[in-house]
């Protein structure tokens, strides 16, 4: 057959417009089921097996539209070319022949979606998203391991901080190791108590292997079991008992990793750890008993989430720093307990903020090679003090020597986002949620940058899983309040809104809500009655989103000021806010911007 009778009878039998009709339905239907299967936290391959079996529907959509056709009697077969058609002649081709080139151009045709999905790495990784990501990891061979809170067998119960301490330490330690792949202290901290069998935890957590163990503290000594566990065949690595002086714990807790460590490496870990990490680490340390104990007692304490914890974690970290002045570990710690005890506690921001950055400043200056240290700068640089790029210098070099970190891959994220960088912001965030797939903050700050590019199904995904982990978030309704209002699906939004156990989140939603709805008078009384609650000024940035998205310009502006004069931690979200972007046209938004030192995106 000549090529021009063949594209001659593509064109009469509208092959080429099913071909792009299928394309366009496919794409579709990958947009639908990406979200879904998040949001159902469906296996990752099935993902890809709909783009296979897609794929597939090119060739057979090819073959079905030159043999049938629609007409208004219903499906026919597409008769014979007519005799006395404009079209050169040329003898019929052969079955097998027709058969091959309908075959040919139907996998043309797949062929740019297949390699965009399959072989091109960054933006099919994208839309795949965190979970993918997970699973090419899986796939690489990267070694894993997900260390899980020792258990306290101490005759004295109130000494779980302690052995919650040892284990948080020994993962601190594995994560110096190059080569190998920590879960964050959050989720592994989260099966804490929990009665599941190990395989399910490794799959939960993503981890291919499993460190447990008891610490057992009996006056000046303690007894420390671990044992290290293949968790998806159950079979036992390495087991050890360390019975040492409490002088020894860090003597002890160095063991531990290093026995792990070469445990794994004989299985399946290439690389030695970084002698060079290894050594910063010990400069954060210290030698003294009882701060290390204080220190413990902390970091349990600001676990909690709550005002009173932080303060009391303020608290007992401010006596580590007494006990031993050069403790650059305790003081980091206490730039970030000392920042939310004024944010979230009863303590004085104007006393506590100067003090925390000092309390920073202290830990850089102790420990350079400490990227706790440095994270609590930059923290305090962006949340507090809104130094966009001192702070994006100071996470940059906590992330240099934590690369894994998913807190800081946080603040690292947020930071890029907010100056502008979103693109760039997304895989960091996704990486967060790899490495620490039951944090709240890894998920719900994606879902804030989801919201961000407009791809709200993802940002509602993220939420969800957000407020599946913890029901009681604030922040995760308010988030999946935020996803479903922007897709007007608003009674889910109001109920979503009402799940926050913060009063301010709760209210915002029904003024935002009944908005949307048209109906001015209830949300006029929800705001008049929102702008009573004490302790409102500390919701500034929250009136300024409500007011830009009820389109009340120079409400907005004139609360976002308020925001700026006292540093609110919402300004964060400023420049990446999807309820801001109204405000984004007027000459005033570019001034606002520059009083941050933000630039206009």
């Amino acid at each position: 057959m000549r090529i021009d009778r063949f594209i001659a009878e593509l064109k009469r039998r509208r092959v080429l417009r099913a071909l792009v009709v299928w394309g366009i339905a496919a794409f579709a239907v990958l947009q639908v089921y990406e979200p879904v299967m998040h949001g159902l936290h469906l296996p990752d391959w099935t993902l890809s097996f709909v783009v296979v079996v897609l794929a597939l529907g090119f060739p057979v959509v090819a073959a079905l539209a030159w043999t049938f056709d629609i007409t208004p009697s219903g499906i026919e077969r597409t008769g014979a070319l007519p005799a006395d058609a404009s079209v050169p002649s040329a003898p019929e081709p052969s079955r097998l022949r027709l058969v091959l080139l309908l075959l040919g151009l139907g996998v043309a045709a797949a062929l740019p979606g297949v390699v965009y999905f399959f072989v091109w790495p960054g933006p099919a990784r994208h839309a795949a998203g965190p979970q993918a990501q997970a699973s090419g990891g899986r796939a690489a061979g990267a070694p894993s391991i997900a260390v899980l809170p020792f258990v306290n067998m101490s005759p004295d119960k109130d000494q779980e901080y302690f052995s919650d301490g040892i284990s948080e330490e020994i993962l601190n330690a594995l994560a110096q190791v190059d080569g190998l792949r920590v879960i964050g202290r959050t989720s592994s901290f989260a099966m804490k108590g929990k009665e599941e069998d190990l395989r399910t935890i490794g799959q939960r957590l993503n981890a291919q292997n499993v460190l447990e163990g008891s610490v057992r503290r009996a006056g000046a000594r303690v007894r420390i079991t671990a044992q290290l566990i293949e968790a998806t065949g159950g079979s036992h690595l390495w087991s050890q008992e360390f019975d040492r002086e409490l002088t020894d714990v860090f003597a002890v807790q160095d063991e531990i990793a290093r026995a792990v460590t070469a445990a794994l490496r004989q299985k399946l870990l290439p690389a030695a750890p970084s002698a060079a990490r290894a050594a910063t680490a010990e400069t954060s340390r210290s030698a003294n008993p009882e701060a290390h104990d204080l220190y413990l007692r902390g970091m349990a304490l600001m676990a909690r989430g709550s005002g009173q914890g932080y303060e009391q974690a303020r608290d007992a970290l401010m006596k580590a720093v007494e006990k031993d002045p050069d403790f650059a570990l305790a003081w980091a710690s206490l730039a970030r307990a000392r920042f939310w005890s004024a944010d979230q506690g009863s303590l004085e921001p104007n006393v506590e903020i100067p003090a925390a950055i000092a309390a920073a400043d202290r830990a850089v200056a102790l420990a350079p090679g400490l990227a706790e240290a440095w994270f609590a700068r930059g923290f305090l640089k962006q949340g507090a003090l809104q130094q966009w790029s001192a702070a994006l210098a100071d996470i940059e070099r906590a992330l240099s020597l934590s690369p894994g970190n998913a807190d800081i891959l946080i603040q690292h994220g947020s930071l890029l986002a907010n100056l502008g960088r979103l693109p760039e912001a997304i895989p960091d965030l996704e990486k967060a949620v790899v490495q620490d797939p039951l944090s709240v903050q890894a998920h719900v700050i994606l879902g804030v940058a989801h919201l961000a590019r407009g791809e709200y199904p993802l940002g509602e995904a993220s939420a969800a899983r957000a407020l599946e982990l913890a029901p009681e978030n604030a922040r995760a309704a308010r988030t999946l309040g935020f996803a479903l209002l922007l897709q007007r699906r608003y009674s889910d939004a109001r109920a979503a809104f009402h799940r926050s156990t913060n009063t301010l989140f709760s209210l915002m939603g029904d003024v935002m809500v009944d908005h949307s709805l048209g109906d001015d008078a209830a949300s006029k009384r929800a705001m008049d009655y929102l702008l009573t609650l004490p302790g409102v000024a500390g919701g500034n940035y929250q009136v300024a989103q409500i007011y830009a998205w009820r389109g009340e310009t120079d409400a907005a502006f004139e609360w976002l000021g308020k925001s700026a004069d006292v540093h609110d931690a919402g300004l964060v979200y400023v420049n990446w806010d999807p309820f801001l972007a109204g405000l984004h046209g007027d000459r005033r938004w570019r001034t606002f911007l520059a009083r941050l030192g933000l630039p206009a995106v």
